[in-house]
């Protein structure tokens, strides 16, 4: 297995997320943020290129709006910020979409990003699919992420089934998935994280599933 040439990219770990209706729930933010944190030292150790995202929904929105204090990173990603960092505000939800992210990790030599910030239910899943078709690897770290209850016509799910499910979903293709402590392992030995795929999670699947 070849060496992974990784940068960290922290998805808008905003203000907006830290209080009010997107109050991040699953892992809650209490426990998520200090993972997030952990990684980026380690990344910061590491030598790895960080990208630092935030997302704008346009001056005068309701959420996201760029002048107001929950459009802010958080106090505790805002003073690791450093001038090697690259910062972006993307209007979408995948951090590649109209932005140069994807540029820059080429520039960067980078083969493998790993993804932590909110919310794992929107910006986290979109920018890990669009990875695959821009050829680029993802790690995700599933205590540095979180996700929201969800309620709409199709139904209801709280923060955790959609957390745990959804990184279920992406390890079986689109990403590895792990838990901070084994990425910041993995990272120290050079290593890549392993990940499943869709037929062993296929297996899996159904034979945890009682037969009729």
């Amino acid at each position: 297995m070849s060496i992974p040439r990784r940068a960290l990219i922290v998805i808008d770990v905003q203000q907006q997320y830290f209080s009010g209706p997107l109050e991040i729930q699953y892992p809650a933010h209490q426990e998520s943020l200090p993972m997030i944190t952990k990684a980026v030292d380690a990344a910061t150790a590491a030598g790895i290129p960080v990208a630092v995202i935030q997302h704008s929904a346009g001056v005068g929105a309701p959420v996201f709006a760029p002048g107001t204090p929950e459009f802010e990173l958080h106090p505790e990603i805002e003073s690791r910020r450093t001038g090697e960092w690259k910062s972006v505000v993307k209007q979408y939800g995948s951090v590649y979409a109209g932005t140069d992210v994807a540029d820059w990790l080429r520039k960067n030599d980078v083969d493998t990003v790993t993804l932590v910030g909110y919310m794992t239910n929107n910006c986290v899943l979109a920018s890990a699919v669009e990875a695959e078709s821009l050829g680029f690897s993802t790690e995700v770290l599933s205590d540095a992420t979180g996700a929201i209850n969800l309620a709409n016509d199709a139904g209801f799910a709280d923060a955790r089934t959609v957390h745990t499910t959804l990184l279920t979903l992406l390890n079986s293709n689109w990403a590895a998935v792990a838990d901070t402590d084994t990425w910041t392992s993995a990272l120290a030995a050079n290593r890549a994280l392993k990940g499943s795929d869709l037929g062993s999670s296929a297996v899996a699947g159904a034979e945890l599933v009682p037969q009729a």
